[in-house]
Order: C-alpha cells, then structure tokens, then sequence
C-alpha cells in the first residue's frame, strides 16, 4: 500500500482520526479534512511525529468549491488520490414530528451530498490509476432504525444504497466501495446519547452487546484499512458491520 494517498473526511477525531491514523502506519499519505484545517491539527501531527505524511485540509463537504480546492491541495502535496474515507456526518436527537424541513434538508446536506461530493471529486485519479478504494461510513441506525432518528437514519440508509449503486458502476474500473455501519463506539454520537439522552448507563450498554464492551474508535479504522488494502480487492458493494454483534445478519 506504498505509494498511495487518502482523504479521510471528519478526520478530526473520533472514528475518522482513527482511519487516519491506521492507513499513515500502512505508508498511505494522507489528507485530514475537517470543517475547518485547524481542527485536524492533532491528527495531523501524531501522524507525522510517527514518521507518516499528512496535511491537513479544511472544507464543508456539501460544498463542492470548497472539496475541490481541499482535493487540489492534497494532490499539491502528494499527487493523485486513490483512497476515499467518507466519515463526516452529522445527526440530531429530534422526535419526528418535530423535525424541520430545514433540519432535514441540512443533514441529507451532509451526510448523503458530501458523500457524493467527495467520491466524484476524487473519481477522476481513481479511473486513470484504474485502482481505488472508496469506503463509507454509515450506521447501524440505517440497519435498525432509531428513535427520534428519522432524518439521520433515513440519510445513511440513503450512504449505504449509493455505496451499493457505486460497487456495481465504478468496480469494472478497478475501484471497490464498501460501507461500514459502525455500532456504539466511545466518544461517538450513538454511545453519548446511548448514555446521555436516553439514560443508558455504560453497563447497561454494554450487556446489550453480544461481545460485552463498546467499540473504540480503532476498532472502526482496522475494518476501514482492511478494505483499502489489496487483500480486499474481491470485497465489493458489502456492508462490513463492526458492532460487536448488536446487528447480526
């Protein structure tokens, strides 16, 4: 896996540094794109300081002048992508009957239109390397639904069918896309109102998952590397869920 960049979107922290962090270790040059480059600073460094490469990127990637001057810089840096980390999302706690059209629109904004936004930016490197590796994730939520959820359910269920229209469009070019549907993992969304909103405690979260512990943020990212590496190449179009057995198939 020498030789190769990614961009990892919400790869400030979390799940997305993670993925980051990982694909570094394996010799992938790698551009960190948050809202804002700033924000990838700590990514950014404990990648270099391991001996990676790394640059940081700031964009909305609902916005496709704003993707495509961050894509250009990380080409600038490290030549053409061939590796897509679709992580950054957003989700609100709201009861459906509540939900605005405009909270609705914005969350579809991000979630479903960043994911295309970034994927098509970076297709073309893609298509002349005749190699990629597009990864999206999504959430268990689109698999089971979730309370006061709709909006953000209903938007990676929406990540989840693109990755499968893509798998069957972009793999005769030599470019797979997988999605994983991650489960409660620390420090995420789902574990925080897990504990926070729906006054869960941990233990109680934890006797929920067939493994008996939440996920970490690694766990996510050594699935992710998994499939951007050679091995994976007959893995396409697939939901890889890393759960720990909370959505069994």
């Amino acid at each position: 896996m020498t030789e190769k960049v990614a961009v990892v979107t919400g790869a400030a922290a979390g799940i997305g540094a993670a993925c980051a962090k990982r694909l570094a270790a394996q010799g992938i040059a790698l551009g960190v794109l948050d809202l804002e480059a700033e924000r990838c600073e700590d990514t950014v460094n404990a990648i270099t300081s391991a001996g990676g490469k790394a640059v940081a990127l700031g964009a909305d990637i609902s916005n496709r002048e704003q993707v495509q001057a961050a894509l250009a810089t990380l080409r600038d840096a490290f030549g053409p992508i061939s590796i897509v980390v679709n992580n950054a999302g957003v989700s609100y706690f709201t009861p459906f009957e509540e939900i605005t059209d405009e909270a609705w629109d914005f969350v579809f904004q991000v979630n479903v239109r960043g994911t295309f936004i970034v994927t098509q930016e970076a297709l073309p490197d893609m298509k002349a390397a005749g190699w990629g590796r597009v990864v999206n994730i999504s959430s268990s939520s689109a698999q089971t639904g979730a309370v006061s959820m709709a909006h953000y359910s209903a938007s990676k269920g929406a990540v989840i069918a693109l990755t499968r229209t893509l798998a069957q469009e972009l793999g005769p070019m030599g470019i797979t896309v997988n999605n994983i549907p991650p489960g409660s993992v620390l420090g995420t969304i789902m574990a925080d109102a897990n504990r926070d909103k729906f006054n869960v405690s941990e233990e109680q979260l934890t006797k929920s998952i067939p493994v008996r512990r939440v996920g970490e943020p690694n766990d996510i990212a050594n699935a992710c590397v998994w499939l951007c590496s050679e091995d994976s190449g007959y893995i396409n179009g697939q939901t890889i869920a890393v759960n720990g057995g909370r959505v069994v198939s």
